[in-house]
């Protein structure tokens, strides 16, 4: 392009007046720009170029602002449908048992400041019950339930497992779409595992999953002792049904008419299966050692029930 060269640009019909600096109202004369207006004019170009940029920044910004709502609305669709599908007429494996189970695995892995962080163990834990029948896997089988042709072993886990699986490649409920094809499948190997191992026939292969499962024998003795009354309502109604339906006598933990040994039959469990697990946990981490403390006080009270019982059962009372 040639430079265009005009003798008098204040007379020409294409020069902007808005341009012009200074005029004199009544000489018409133009004065010249000075240094005062040079920095003037350095101002406002840096504040327009500002703007720009901030505009061109905000529109870069507004699809991952967008993608970040999306992935929220999807996390809260997500667990409002794991929340649908627990049974409200299941006594204790309900959608509560899920969320205080969830809780305590939120609690172990920051207060454990553990490196190795995933979703994986949150969606199993909010997860592992889901669709639960109220019964156990030796009553699936026994009376010969569809869900017991699916599946060899951990009939229940297996189905969880199913049902976890199945909402989370519903539309509106995919919250693990952002993760690459490895991680989705590293992901689900990992939830499959954990959900597996809440059947606790299998409970040391996944220590935390079961110390979560089983974290309301660590809670404060009013609330321990209302969650075993749940727990044992469920197992009773299960007694129940073996009765009338496959005519067999339930064992004394599913026994209604056994219910008075339910202290001594809790302080076998803290024997048996909790305080081993965690006394380990809190060998490897102190921030487990309040579980183990919570677990030891609960014994107390249930041991102190059990000897109440034995004695009005030899006063003969």
């Amino acid at each position: 392009m040639e430079p265009l060269n005009i003798s008098d640009v204040t007379k020409d019909q294409r020069f902007p007046w808005t341009l012009v600096n200074k005029m004199d109202e009544a000489s018409g004369n133009v004065k010249s720009f000075n240094r005062n207006d040079e920095q003037f004019l350095e101002a406002f170009a840096i504040f327009c170029g500002l703007g720009i940029q901030n505009t061109q920044m905000s529109f870069r910004i507004m699809p991952l602002r967008q993608k970040k709502r999306r992935g929220l609305c999807s996390l809260c669709q997500w667990i409002l449908s794991v929340k649908k599908n627990y049974r409200k007429n299941v006594a204790y494996h309900n959608w509560r048992h899920a969320f205080n189970t969830s809780q305590c695995m939120f609690a172990l892995l920051k207060s454990g400041r553990l490196q190795y962080w995933r979703p994986s163990p949150l969606i199993a834990t909010l997860s592992h019950d889901l669709d639960h029948r109220g019964v156990n896997n030796s009553y699936i089988q026994r009376s010969d339930h569809p869900l017991a042709l699916l599946y060899c072993h951990s009939t229940m886990e297996h189905h969880h497992f199913d049902q976890c699986l199945m909402i989370l490649n519903s539309p509106g409920n995919q919250i693990l779409s952002s993760l690459s094809l490895d991680e989705y499948k590293a992901t689900l190997k990992v939830i499959e595992r954990a959900i597996l191992a809440t059947d606790l026939a299998l409970y040391m292969k996944s220590m935390l999953m079961t110390a979560c499962d089983i974290s309301a024998i660590t809670k404060p003795w009013p609330v321990q002792k209302r969650i075993a009354e749940l727990v044992a309502t469920e197992f009773f109604e299960q007694g129940d049904k073996e009765r009338q339906e496959l005519n067999i006598e339930p064992i004394d933990l599913m026994n209604r008419e056994k219910q008075d040994k339910i202290p001594s039959m809790q302080v076998s469990f803290i024997d048996t299966i909790c305080t081993q697990l965690y006394e380990t946990l809190a060998g490897m981490s102190e921030s487990c050692s309040p579980l183990l403390e919570g677990c030891q006080k609960n014994r107390q009270k249930w041991k102190i029930l059990a000897e109440q019982d034995d004695k009005r059962f030899f006063n003969g009372a």
